[in-house]
Formats: structure tokens, C-alpha cells, sequence
């Protein structure tokens, strides 16, 4: 089966991201596909590089970075919702004078077409958080 999913909430407030987390490393080990991971809302969190957790803590942006990398998963970050929220690539900060960006490797930013076309295509578009 092809997934798609959406992350509507951030790391460290709300189990959405951990629990959408081991879903997928589970339906990959299993044999499924997933099509495209779209965070959304606070749910862009998830892809800023400038998360700092405590050692002893699970590190969620780095999690996310290494699946992608390990499965070539597309992690999706929504353009508008980042920009409410401060998260830009080296593109979107340039283009609003920002000095610098802050999205993590193995993300990158685009707008809701690519959350419509995730549903199109995936056999089941899974939503974690409100």
C-alpha cells in the first residue's frame, strides 16, 4: 500500500510527530510505500535545523533526516505555514531578507500542491495531529 501523511503538529508538543514516526518505519519495514510526508501547521517544526534536545533526549528533526535519507522519503515542509513560523530554506529567506535559513537537511519547503497531490496518488493520505 502507498501512504501519503501529513504532520500537523510540532516535536516536542504533541505525540503527532513520534507517533507518525513509527507508523512509517513500520509500514517501510513491512513493505509499504510511503509517497510524501507533509508537515503542516506547527507541524512544520518538525523540519528546523535548529532544535537543540538534551542528550539524553530523543532528537526528532534528526530522526526524520535520517529515515529520509535511508528510505529517499520527500519530507515537505508548508511554504506558507513556515513562513508564520519562521522556518525558511536558503531560497525563502533570501526572497523575504532574511539573513540566514534554518530548515533541516532533507526537507524541503513547497506549497499545498504538493499535499493534494500526495492524496491523489497515495492509496491512503494519513493525518496525525488536529
Amino acid at each position: 500500500m502507498k501512504f501519503g501523511i501529513q504532520i500537523n503538529e510540532g516535536p516536542y508538543t504533541h505525540e503527532a510527530s513520534d507517533t507518525a514516526y513509527h507508523f512509517i518505519k513500520a509500514a517501510l519495514d513491512n513493505g509499504h510505500e510511503i509517497f510524501r510526508i507533509f508537515f503542516y501547521h506547527d507541524g512544520v517544526h518538525n523540519g528546523t535545523r535548529l532544535t537543540a534536545p538534551p542528550q539524553d533526549d530523543r532528537n526528532i528533526v534528526n530522526r526524520w533526516t535520517e529515515l529520509a535519507e535511508k528510505h529517499d522519503l520527500d519530507l515537505v515542509v508548508c511554504v506558507a505555514a513556515a513562513q508564520r513560523r519562521g522556518i525558511a530554506d536558503a531560497d525563502e529567506a533570501k526572497r523575504n531578507g532574511k539573513d540566514t535559513d534554518n530548515i533541516a537537511p532533507g526537507f524541503r519547503i513547497s506549497g499545498l500542491g504538493q499535499l493534494i497531490e500526495a492524496g491523489i496518488q497515495s492509496d491512503r493520505l494519513l493525518v496525525f495531529g488536529d
